[in-house]
This record gives structure tokens, C-alpha cells and sequence, in this order.
């Protein structure tokens, strides 16, 4: 049995993850720490732009904590004590600004994300042929929670547009997020999972499973937003970070881990 990577394990129990400061950084110097509310398909290419930066500048350390991108609003929504907010769509850090949590300045887009369905290496499930219509033959297919994950709700969107919705909706196994939707598959509660490319066409996965891309013309754009919060302890750096991601080489990782990129 093919073994989910163990960097997954940490999205699913909620764990933060921080890019250690170089070793060039000199002792006994405290970094700027950034703290960042990220959606799970992040998890990733999050952790190799914040390994990135570091090495870049040693100064600064990003620490992100990874889950489904209603719940980080919702925490948000409290004042919770982050300093930068990205989440999987740009529905929630717009809603914040509305809500006076944020200033339009402060919002930004940084990819789109891409969806697809994975299945198990040695599973007999047509997805190359017959893509979303051969879910028709799974038992359970685990999706992300449509009511706080915007992947989720482009899963359902497909499934609707394909025309089989009614037919596997009783089927699906919600996962708190896109991330937990994969290790449903992995550990054998689901046969086939419709989630983020980010994921499971990262190196780590290595050919624990295979994919397929759901055509974008079947979900709406899930155009990827972020927003600085106003009571960042850390504004530059959150900046910093910010400015990395939406530029060149952050967008090149990005896009090397399936995103598109945003919108002009």
C-alpha cells in the first residue's frame, strides 16, 4: 500500500508549518516571524516559497497553519492572530473587506486553481477515458466539504455539469478539506477523490495515485486571493511574502505545482 506523504498528515491534524531561518543567520538573532492562515491546497508549494524566502533572507521566517479556507475566514471573522490570510478563492478575503476585517489595498490574487480527480495507482476506475463519468462506478468519492471549501464547491459544480450529480451525491465523503479529501482515498475510504492539482501533482506524492484534469469549463474559475490583515505584527514581512508570491519566481513555483496563474 502506497504510503501518504507525511507532510499531508500534518495538514490534516491542523499542524503549523515553518520554513527554518538559513544556518547562516546569526546566533542567537530572532527572525520576523509571519504568520499565515493558508488553504489546504497550499500546503506544498507554500512551505517551498516560505524555504525559499528564507534562505533569501534570512530576517524572515513564515509559519503557516493549513486548512479549508471557510474555516480560516471564520477565525478571521474573530480577530484570530494571523498576518496574512490566502485563501483557496477570493469570495472569502472579499467578504472580510466588506466586513471592515481588511482594506481593499491590502487584497490580492495569486493563482488559479486548477481541479481533478485522483484515484489510487492500481485502481480500475476509467478516469483517463471517461473522466468524471467514470465515478459512476466508485463507492465513495471523496470531495472537500462544499459549505467552507471552495474546492468542494467547484466538485459539486462538475458533477452538476457533467449530469451525474443526482446519481453519485449519496456516494460523497466530505473531508474538513481538500487535503483530508486525498488521505480519504489513501486510506481506503474512498475509491476517487475530486481535488486540488496542487496536491497530488506535487513531487511528494510521488506515483502514489493518478489524475486526471477536470476541464475548467466545468466549475467556476477558483481565482485564489489573499489580504494582509490589519493587525499584522509583522506588516513587511506579510509584504514581503506577498510581494514574493505575486511575483516571477513565486509565480513560477506556483504554476510548477499545477496553479495557473491569476486573472489579468
Amino acid at each position: 500500500m502506497t504510503h501518504v506523504p507525511r507532510l499531508l498528515v500534518l495538514v490534516l491534524v491542523g499542524a503549523a508549518a515553518a520554513a527554518a531561518p538559513a544556518s547562516g543567520q546569526a546566533a542567537g538573532a530572532r527572525p520576523a516571524v509571519v504568520r499565515v492562515a493558508a488553504a489546504a491546497d497550499l500546503k506544498f508549494a507554500l512551505d517551498e516559497a516560505a524555504a525559499r524566502l528564507a534562505r533569501r533572507e534570512p530576517a524572515l521566517r513564515v509559519e503557516a497553519t493549513y486548512g479549508s479556507s471557510g474555516s480560516m475566514h471564520a477565525q478571521l471573522r474573530q480577530r484570530a492572530p494571523y498576518d496574512l490570510y490566502l485563501s483557496a478563492d477570493v469570495d472569502y478575503p472579499r467578504d472580510l473587506v466588506s466586513r471592515g476585517t481588511g482594506s481593499v489595498r491590502d487584497l490580492f490574487t495569486y493563482a488559479t486553481g486548477r481541479l481533478v480527480v485522483w484515484v489510487p495507482a492500481g485502481s480500475t476506475l476509467p478516469v483517463e477515458r471517461d473522466g468524471l463519468r467514470a465515478l459512476e462506478s466508485a463507492r465513495r468519492i471523496a470531495v472537500a466539504n462544499p459549505r467552507h471549501a471552495p474546492y468542494g464547491r467547484a466538485a459539486e459544480a462538475a458533477l452538476r455539469r457533467t449530469g451525474i450529480w443526482d446519481r453519485v451525491s449519496r456516494r460523497l465523503v466530505l473531508g474538513e478539506n481538500v487535503a483530508q479529501a486525498a488521505q480519504f482515498v489513501q486510506s481506503g475510504a474512498a475509491d476517487a477523490a475530486i481535488i486540488a492539482k496542487s496536491l497530488v501533482a506535487a513531487p511528494a506524492f510521488g506515483g502514489a495515485g493518478r489524475l486526471w484534469d477536470v476541464p475548467d469549463t466545468l466549475y467556476p474559475p477558483l481565482v485564489q486571493g489573499g489580504l494582509i490583515l490589519p493587525w499584522a505584527a509583522s506588516r513587511a514581512g506579510a509584504e514581503r511574502f506577498r510581494d514574493f508570491l505575486v511575483g516571477d519566481e513565486g509565480r513560477a513555483l506556483l504554476q510548477a505545482y499545477g496553479f495557473g496563474p491569476p486573472p489579468r
